[in-house]
């Protein structure tokens, strides 16, 4: 699956609203990839670890191969393929990242329950 990516990217990924730190596992065997073109034409190989909608808008986490620092993408299907966009605004990556917080925990509950 490929991107087209509106944002800039290097290796580090120096948007600092556009990391979060990530909270357990989660490479799977039979997860979905994703490839980001970075600015110097290779690519970057990243699980998608999650899709999700908050106030309407799209939303993609994503977790490069060999990190433990998730990225948080705003996300669109386009005839062409999805397109992902940096999330400008700190208090829009504030609330996504809550949201995607609070998956986790939920998450990590329902873990501890089937135990």
């Amino acid at each position: 699956m490929g991107c087209n990516c509106n944002g800039d990217h290097d290796h580090k990924h120096d948007h600092d609203h556009g990391e979060c730190q990530c909270h357990g596992d989660h490479h799977h065997e039979d997860a979905e990839m994703m490839y980001l073109t970075l600015e110097d034409g290779s690519e970057l190989e990243c699980e998608i670890v999650v899709g999700f909608e908050v106030d309407g808008k799209d939303y993609i986490v994503l977790l490069p191969e060999g990190e433990e620092t998730v990225f948080i993408y705003g996300y669109q299907e386009t005839e062409e393929g999805p397109v992902l966009s940096v999330i400008e605004d700190d208090d829009e990556f504030e609330k996504v990242a809550e949201v995607y917080d609070a998956m986790l925990d939920e998450e990590f509950e329902d873990e501890l329950e089937q135990e």
